[in-house]
């Protein structure tokens, strides 16, 4: 009989890629079925960056690279930082991937022996605690309320840390909030991390260059504390503000000697990234300033008119976000509430109704770490988003 690994049996799922399934299984039913699910881009990847992919094919850039990615991609990789943070790179402190996710699967293994605790705050990407335990880590998870506005307090970050603590991992903006922290919050972090040098920080950067207050990049604690460096791992890649995620391409800028075993791990996991989506991505970061500009502005329209479409329906309150693609919606005020006879106890509950009866895919919160929330991405056109907002209100006008 075969039997499978503990690590194989205690396997989550990722949850938003089941969702996306379910969704894509309803839609092959014949219904029209409208996602708000996955963090993915719903503009094409960008003309010159495309235009590279093709050229690598054509020119026979098809080959493998090095492990950690081409010399050429990752001194554009520096350059960019250098832009957006003011902090300095070599090329042996970067490291490219086959996504930013992997990035940080494989960070998480490079600083995590069985029993390490990893600090993350709820609410939080679904796939941060699994990542934690597949690195045979615990993930320490701190709760962030609303009057913390979802995001970690100094307080809250010193009460979690213990002898046992070696990563502190967070995301600004945030996925699934789309809160960021404040130069003079993520100061005050700062100033807790310093007392506990042992703790490696990932920053989790991926939607840092999509913003809304008019400013280029969202504000990063390497720049309120540049002392943080060789502890600090800061991640970005392709997918969001370049909208290359099937090209599956991200980096880590980070210390020489963590950034040499994530690029010794991924030689024995991956390979090497592909060339082809490196060659896009050397001529995304070279030439696309235009463009993240132009995707921003349309993303800030879509805040505005998704905000107002969430704020028409009856019991939904919405935190306005910074930056990324989400509605972070609270839904606490239908709990108890029944359609059809079922009782919605939970977020779960809630958006399981909003799929099956009304076609509506979203996230719930449980899922990332928090009840009573979903997420709603709004990476979809403004007539898409209210058409999915109507159905919403369908749903809770049906609630008895």
């Amino acid at each position: 009989m075969l039997q499978l690994s503990k690590r194989a049996q205690n396997l989550k799922t990722s949850p938003t890629l089941f969702l996306v399934a379910k969704a894509k299984e309803l839609a092959a039913q014949g219904h029209d079925v409208i996602s708000l699910t996955v963090g993915e881009p719903d503009w094409p990847t960008f003309k010159i960056p495309s235009e590279a992919g093709i050229e690598a094919i054509q020119k026979g850039i098809t080959k493998y690279t090095a492990a950690n990615g081409t010399i050429e991609l990752r001194k554009a990789i520096a350059g960019k930082i250098k832009s957006e943070l003011g902090i300095d790179y070599s090329a042996k402190e970067i490291t490219v991937a086959s996504g930013a996710k992997f990035i940080v699967f494989t960070a998480l293994q490079m600083i995590c022996s069985p029993g390490d605790e990893v600090i993350l705050g709820a609410p939080y990407w679904v796939s941060y605690p699994t990542m934690v335990e597949l690195a045979d880590g615990v993930p320490r998870v701190i709760e962030c309320n609303e009057q913390d506005h979802f995001k970690i307090t100094p307080a809250k970050l010193e009460a979690a840390i213990t002898a046992k603590t070696r990563g502190f991992l967070f995301c600004s903006p945030s996925n699934p909030t789309g809160l960021q922290y404040s130069a003079e919050e993520l100061k005050a972090l700062a100033a807790v991390l310093r007392k506990h040098p042992q703790i490696v920080i990932i920053s989790d950067d991926m939607y840092n260059r999509l913003v809304f207050d008019g400013s280029r990049v969202a504000p990063h604690i390497l720049q309120v504390a540049p002392d943080l460096r060789d502890r600090t791992v800061a991640v970005n890649g392709g997918s969001k503000a370049y909208s290359m995620t099937g090209w599956r391409i991200g980096w880590a800028a980070g210390p020489e000697k963590l950034i040499t075993a994530m690029g010794d791990y991924q030689s024995q996991a991956t390979g090497s990234p592909s060339s082809i989506s490196q060659h896009a991505a050397l001529a995304a970061i070279q030439n696309c300033e235009p463009d993240i500009a132009q995707v921003t502005k349309i993303l800030t329209g879509r805040r505005e008119s998704g905000l107002k479409a969430l704020q028409s329906i009856p019991g939904f309150k919405t935190a306005p976000p910074d930056g990324a693609f989400y509605f972070w919606v609270d839904i606490h005020a239908h709990f108890g509430k029944s359609f059809d006879g079922k009782v919605i106890r939970t977020s779960k509950d809630f958006c399981d109704i909003l799929l099956d009866k009304f076609y509506v895919a979203t996230v719930p919160g449980i899922e990332c770490g928090t009840e009573g929330f979903m997420r709603l991405s709004f990476a979809v056109s403004d007539e898409t988003f209210i058409r999915a907002t109507e159905r919403m209100k369908e749903l809770v006008a049906a609630l008895k």
